[in-house]
């Protein structure tokens, strides 16, 4: 089955709680403690948890960074990658009226692809099909940030017409790794190179 983006649904929630139970976490930095938190919402209140992955008004609650503050959520959603199974997530958050986001936030998009679904270029297809989803909320471009040394993250940023525009070192809060931000200029389509 072809890579789709699905909003997070009941039906979709068990594949998943099976990919945070075998030791994927979507979060990069908070790891299994984001995954037992991810857990721990959904048997409190699956609905609850899903109703906060699509959140295009900002409403869902604040958010907790990594050194333990607390911030005001941004508006946002979640896709789920999905081929017949789940595969990952890819997230899409911004600031309305503007481009810019606040310090805390390092860019627009972030996702994760599960591990045993690696290799097989659904972290630049998802890519490509949020594009449209940004767009539609008027930015006229999206930055990413990667470590310098994901190599796989930033082939998939290219591929999609990413270009680098700055290295530079992540707050404490966030590793402090040396990084780099690309950003995808979003005013037309030539950087899809696929079926978009």
């Amino acid at each position: 089955m072809k890579l789709r983006l699905v909003k997070p649904q009941r039906r979709h929630l068990p594949g998943f709680v099976a990919a945070l139970e075998r030791g994927w976490s979507p979060d990069n930095l908070r790891g299994p403690e984001a995954a037992r938190a991810a857990l721990a919402a959904i048997a409190a209140d699956p609905a609850k948890f899903l109703a906060a992955t699509d959140d295009p008004e900002g409403v869902a609650g604040d958010i907790t960074l990594p050194d333990g503050s607390t911030v005001q959520r941004l508006p946002g959603l979640h896709r789920w990658l999905w081929d017949g199974e789940f595969c990952g997530v890819i997230g899409l958050r911004w600031v309305k009226g503007t481009p810019d986001l606040p310090a805390h936030v390092l860019g627009h998009v972030g996702y994760a692809v599960v591990p045993w679904k690696r290799g097989r270029g659904y972290a630049t297809r998802a890519l490509a099909l949020i594009l449209p989803l940004a767009r539609a909320q008027g930015l006229p471009y999206i930055d990413l940030t990667t470590d310098t040394d994901n190599i796989p993250s930033g082939k998939v940023i290219l591929a999609n017409g990413g270009r680098v525009i700055e290295r530079f070192l992540k707050p404490q809060a966030y590793g402090g790794a040396e990084s780099v931000r690309y950003r995808i200029d979003l005013g037309d389509d030539a950087f899809c190179t696929e079926d978009c």
